[in-house]
């Protein structure tokens, strides 16, 4: 699939995605600014951010008339905050792209952040923490975030601490904004059904003057481990939910491809081998998956479960089991293959739409600054042996490297340290 990349005279950088028999097109903007570029005093800035992009700006300064008008148009649309970056999009059809561009481009250039909605937003926001408190199987990955990294930004939050967002004024939106929101660091992406040329002309009429300025750096990621660890959130429920894993590469690392099939091979699917030995021999877990995640100067494998709190001993001891088979024993080639094939027909899936489209190629951009094609990801996943996939397993899954995340109803954090083994 052809894309172009485009850097304007003041750094910012255009990548149009043509995919003429789309009925849709999208716009998504990202730019180099979440949690890992905060400081702990305004950790959350990034996504209180986003979220006040949304509540006015010089243009459109009524809270409301954004959502309103992308709503007239039929369109879809929303923002995210990453522990990397941040992201604005919107999504509709093909003939209401110039609209929809107008749109993003104006909240992400322009926003208000007037004092009262910010009052206001910022009860929305307490609100959003307070949500996924109560949702554990998102809170186990941040408390597994926090114990593999510890007091620093890739170990913060994304959403902040409440006692940080209330604090949080305009002044710190705009310091940070102003920081962050430059044009060096910012991708324009278009994708789906469009003109080119028209989207050009329009995106350096809109973006011609964002301002040049020296990027702001994160700070460097750390890691040190000498010895397997845990932590438990108690928390009354109906079932344990854990992650465990290992730090792992960075984006940059071309043994990446290596971890992503075994990954599959351990967690990938209803087809993989946790899958089949914790939900349909053992009966233990609802949910169990793997995934690797490859970030600008980190990365981890980790897999999480939700289990009957009567089994977690065996679910545990039967997950490190199979990291232990992945180390010691090689892959056969019918499930390297089928590993492969599910990695591959995932990702083709994927990108049937504009908005996947764009998250792909953005995606790439903002964390790598260069793009891999769909094709050229595809030979890189097929090129993978089962040597390579056992190497990567017996210099990631070592005893020392295990840490463990649960919530539920334990206050000791002892005896699952002790059982981290491999």
């Amino acid at each position: 699939m052809s894309f172009t990349k485009t850097i304007l005279k003041n750094g910012l950088r255009v990548i149009l995605v043509p995919q003429p028999s789309s009925l849709a097109a999208t716009v998504l903007i990202l730019v180099e600014a979440g949690s890992e570029y905060e400081a702990k005093s305004v950790n959350g800035v990034s996504h209180f951010l986003e979220h006040m992009t949304f509540k006015g700006t010089a243009r459109r300064p009524r809270p409301g008339m954004i959502a309103e008008e992308l709503a007239g148009l039929g369109a879809e649309s929303n923002a995210f905050t990453s522990h990397e970056y941040t992201g604005y999009w919107a999504k509709a059809e093909r003939e209401k792209l110039p609209q929809i561009l107008d749109i993003v481009s104006d909240l992400y250039l322009s926003p208000l952040f007037n004092p009262e909605e910010i009052e206001k937003e910022r009860g929305v926001v307490i609100e959003e923490v307070n949500m996924y408190e109560d949702t554990p199987t998102q809170r186990v990955h941040s408390l597994f975030m926090r114990l593999l990294y510890g007091d620093q930004p890739a170990g913060w939050d994304i959403l902040g601490e409440k006692r940080t967002i209330r604090k949080l004024g305009k002044k710190d939106l705009v310091a940070y904004r102003e920081k962050h929101y430059i044009a060096p660091k910012t991708v324009v992406v278009v994708a789906g059904s469009l003109s080119p040329k028209r989207v050009m002309g329009q995106v350096k009429e809109m973006f011609g003057g964002l301002k040049r300025a020296r990027t702001a750096e994160k700070l460097r990621t750390a890691h040190s481990q000498r010895k397997p660890r845990a932590i438990v959130k108690v928390k009354e429920s109906d079932k344990s939910h854990l992650v465990l894993g290992v730090p792992a590469f960075t984006v940059f690392d071309k043994r990446r491809y290596a971890l992503q099939v075994l990954s599959d091979v351990l967690g990938g699917g209803m087809s993989s081998r946790l899958f089949h030995r914790l939900r349909e021999e053992l009966g233990a877990a609802y949910y169990i998956h793997a995934s690797a995640e490859f970030l600008i100067d980190h990365g981890y494998l980790g897999v999480g479960a939700g289990v009957d709190h009567k089994k977690l001993e065996m679910v545990l001891k039967a997950i490190l089991e199979e990291l232990e088979r992945l180390r010691d024993d090689l892959v056969d080639a019918k499930e390297l293959q089928k590993s492969k094939d599910h990695l591959i027909g995932g990702l083709i899936l994927s990108l049937e739409t504009s908005d996947e489209l764009a998250a792909f190629y953005g995606g790439q951009e903002v964390l790598t600054r260069s793009i891999l094609r769909p094709p050229d990801l595809i030979a890189n996943i097929r090129k993978v042996k089962a040597e390579e996939v056992r190497a990567v397993a017996r210099q990631l899954l070592r005893g020392h490297k295990l840490n463990l995340a649960i919530i539920g109803p334990y206050k000791n954090s002892s005896p699952f340290q002790k059982a981290l083994q491999l």
